[in-house]
This record gives C-alpha cells, structure tokens and sequence, in this order.
C-alpha cells in the first residue's frame, strides 16, 4: 500500500512542478489542445452513431420484443461509448506525446535539471525519436486493445460487468498510461519497450497508484490537457525512483580479534 501512495504522491508532485514553472506549464499545454480537439470531434462522432452501429450490427434482435431488443441494443451502445472512451483516455496520452514529443522531451529534462543530479540527455535524431515513439505506442496499442476486447467481453457477464470489469478497465487504463508518460524519461535514459515494462512491473503498485488516479481525472472534459505538463513531470520524477541505484547494505561489523 505503500508504493500505492508514493505513486499517487509522484502525480501531486509533478502538477505542483508545472504550476510551479508557469513557462514550461504553458510550453507543454499545446500538443494536448491540438489533440483534445481532434479526440473531441471523435467522441461526439461516436456518440451520435453508437445507435446506428448497434442497430445495424444486431440484426437478429429485430424480431424480438421492444423490451428485450431495447434493453440488448441500450446496453450495447453503453458499452460502445464506454469501450471508445477507455481507447480514449489511452490514445490520448500516446497521440499527445507523439504530437509533443520535442516538447515534453523539453520539459522532461528541465525536470531533471531542476532536481540535480545526472541529466540524461538522447543522443538520437528527431525523426529517430519519432519513429521510436510511434512504433513503442502501436505495440502498446494493441496490448491495450487486446485488454479492451477481453473486458468487453466480460461486460455481458451479471454483476461482474457492472463491478469488476470497470475497475479493471481503469487499472490497466492507469497501467498504461503511466507506461506512455514514463517513456519519455526512460528513452532518454536509453531503455527500450522490454525493459522499461520490466522495470515498471517490478513496482506495479506504485505505477497504479501515479496512473489511475490520472486515468480517471482523463475522463474530465479538458482536465487532460491541463494535466499532462504535470504528468509529464511527475512521470519523470517518478523515473528517477524507479532507476536510482539502490543503496549498498553497510557490512557487518567485526569484532578484530588480533
């Protein structure tokens, strides 16, 4: 329980940065406008057809009752909704970073600089980073995805859909996105996707405890934006944790008989 607060600790940590730096709060509020943007038009997109995709997906409920194909078909466009929600919350923080990746890389360093110590600075090209960026986020993608689809699925089961399965959805919502913001610090420090999932689940409670709460404060119309400069900061004063070397054990001490 302990990681669980110091994660949530990194995340209040990282917003009092940002605020705390008002240039750096503004320089890392663009990338997440010009996404919110486009991820808005999408949502309200998928809110007025999620009726039509459900009608036209479910043909075999046309010749039941209005009160059966009503309630399938109601909740099958809730769980439409729900499901493009929790891709979200999580394309989200990948498009935005990708979209911001000079910038938060930027802003990632300035928090290092800030805390002293090493600064660990990518020796690689933009396109390079780019090209890393996406590739690392398409792999996660598809893991989210494949959560997304398994959790779907479990929706239908009674009482465990309605319980569980949410829950699930935002600690692997959580997961992950603290993975996407974490990526920044970790691929300046030269880890690849393998190793800096190692390294992540070798302290899963703490990574829950920094990205759910921010999954779930995702959900808030506009919130992510102002958010994300913070996160980006915590998620690296988080890597600094999480890659500090640990400290030798003092060795026993021994009595000198001669």
């Amino acid at each position: 329980m302990s990681d669980l607060g110091a994660g949530f600790g990194y995340l209040i940590k990282g917003q009092r940065w940002a605020f705390g730096h008002g240039r750096w709060f503004g320089f890392g509020l663009l990338p997440g406008l010009i996404t919110l943007v486009v991820y808005a038009g999408a949502l309200v997109g998928l809110g007025y057809g999620a009726d039509d995709f459900v009608a036209w997906s479910t043909p075999f409920a046309d010749d039941w009752s209005s009160l059966w194909s009503g309630l399938l078909r109601n909740t099958l466009v809730v769980l439409v909704f729900v499901l493009g929600l929790f891709l979200a919350v999580i394309t989200f923080t990948a498009v935005t970073l990708l979209v911001g990746q000079p910038f938060y890389e930027s802003l990632s360093e300035e928090v290092d600089r800030s805390e002293g110590g090493e600064v660990p600075e990518s020796d690689l090209p933009l396109w390079q980073e780019l090209w890393i960026s996406a590739r690392d986020s398409v792999r996660i993608l598809v893991r989210v995805a494949l959560y997304g689809v398994l959790l779907f699925a479990l929706g239908f089961v009674p009482v465990l859909g309605q319980t569980v399965v949410p829950a699930l959805g935002f600690c692997v919502s959580g997961y992950f996105l603290a993975e996407e913001l974490t990526a920044v610090a970790l691929q300046r420090r030269g880890l690849v996707l393998k190793d800096r999932l190692v390294l992540l689940r070798g302290r899963r409670m703490m990574v829950l405890g920094f990205g759910v709460p921010l999954a779930l404060s995702f959900l808030v119309p506009f919130v992510a934006v102002f958010l994300m400069p913070g996160a980006v900061a915590g998620a690296t004063l988080l890597v600094r944790d999480l890659t500090a070397a640990p400290v030798p054990a003092p060795e026993p001490y021994t009595l000198n008989k001669g």
